[in-house]
């Protein structure tokens, strides 16, 4: 999974402006309003069940049920891709949440189809979600999660992405479709996932002197990637995404654990040219090298939450709703 910058530089995404209106003002803050889900992996009981052989849709089109997924009922299988290999309740790394004592371990081995390695099916990812609930973004809702990041010796020695956080968006489109005599467009929902991913530059690479990493945002208005900030202080970050009334989709990120303030603002975008209506869930994927040896760097996460601020008026029943 390469990645390349688009055209323009990151400067310019961060001077994008929604017309006629100050992107200062039009910032919602990660982490803003009330708690409507999460884990802070405090329980010690708390367990993942595989139930291996995973699902490997995206590449045979095969759902092997049932998904794996937490004790709790907060964690779950991707149905696209599978379950990463090892998801793990561990001892929370030096310098995390204050009075955190569990978070989770994330890391993957066989990231293809179930018995095959290699080939065609090098580098792929493992997808764990968190249960969460349909959210419009008139309620402004947001998501944010503190990753640990070991340091760049212990990272896997290859230059690829590595580990990504998402967002599970829907929006209204219109695609034509056949009929007997003429084609319509019709209105269908459509899925999309925006997220942040971490992208990891080996010194055992010849077109790097050192090693280095740094975040890819998804996506620009054309669908496209492009280059974040570079990460050059490993240990624990902050990461957050937010949904404004608008349909934009908001990036941040700082080192440390204290919570996402405006001046961790990296980027706005409405990614593939859509306007965001509903929120639903964040999720994490994890990328091996799918060769039954080398597994993938070891990714920590503690305190993914999900908020929501503001409330609906539902006109049938005249009542407010989250």
């Amino acid at each position: 999974m390469k990645w390349m910058q688009t055209a323009g530089t990151f400067g310019c995404c961060l001077g994008m402006i929604v017309l006629g209106t100050s992107l200062t003002q039009a910032q919602l803050v990660p982490g803003t309003g009330q708690k409507i889900a999460g884990d802070d992996f405090e329980k010690v009981e708390w367990k993942y069940f595989y139930n291996h052989p995973k699902s490997s849709f995206n590449i045979d089109k095969a759902h092997r049920q049932p998904f794996a997924g937490s004790n709790n009922g907060l964690f779950y299988e991707g149905a696209k891709r599978g379950t990463p290999d090892h998801v793990v309740r561990v001892k929370t790394p030096q310098g995390g949440l204050k009075g955190s004592k569990g978070s989770l371990l994330i890391q993957t081995l066989n990231s293809g189809i179930p018995g095959r390695t290699g080939g065609g099916l090098k580098e792929k990812q493992d997808d764990l979600i968190m249960r969460g609930q349909s959210m419009m973004v008139a309620t402004s809702p947001s998501c944010v999660v503190r990753v640990y990041m070991p340091p760049f010796e212990k990272w896997n020695d290859k230059s690829d992405t590595s580990f990504g956080i998402r967002a599970a968006c829907t929006t209204t489109i219109r695609k034509k479709s056949r009929g007997f005599l003429f084609s319509r467009n019709r209105k269908t929902t459509e899925e999309y996932w925006p997220g942040m991913f971490i992208q990891f530059n080996s010194k055992t690479d010849s077109n790097f002197k050192e090693d280095s990493a740094y975040f890819i945002i998804r996506g620009d208005m054309n669908g496209r990637d492009f280059r974040g900030p570079e990460i050059k202080k490993t240990g624990w970050w902050t990461i957050g995404m937010s949904f404004t009334p608008d349909g934009r989709v908001h990036y941040y990120a700082h080192p440390g654990i204290e919570n996402l303030t405006q001046k961790d603002h990296i980027a706005s975008h409405f990614p593939y040219g859509y306007k965001c209506e509903r929120f639903s869930t964040m999720f994490f994927n994890v990328i091996s090298k799918n060769n039954a040896k080398t597994w993938s760097t070891r990714w920590i996460i503690d305190d993914p939450t999900l908020y929501q601020n503001g409330f609906v008026r539902n006109a049938s029943n005249n009542r407010y709703r989250r």
